[in-house]
């Protein structure tokens, strides 16, 4: 299901891990980014996103994996 959101031709242009999140982000072929991140601990965890000097947070429950696309 990976490749729905991150197809053929996209790029990685990070990928980090802080604490129990681990991440990367890509550049799709259409332009958009893509950021999928994974909380490998046993508590939520919340943690912020920077594109462009606008900042989201967001928290991922123990053991989820998410998607973010903009």
């Amino acid at each position: 299901m990976l490749r729905n959101f991150v197809p053929a031709g996209s790029v990685r242009i990070s990928s980090t891990q802080s604490g129990s999140l681990y991440n990367a982000a890509f550049k799709r072929p259409d332009g958009k980014k893509v950021a999928v991140v994974e909380n490998d601990s046993h508590s939520s965890q919340s943690f912020n996103l920077k594109f462009n000097g606008v900042w989201a947070t967001s928290t991922l429950p123990a053991g989820a994996v998410a998607t973010y696309i903009w």
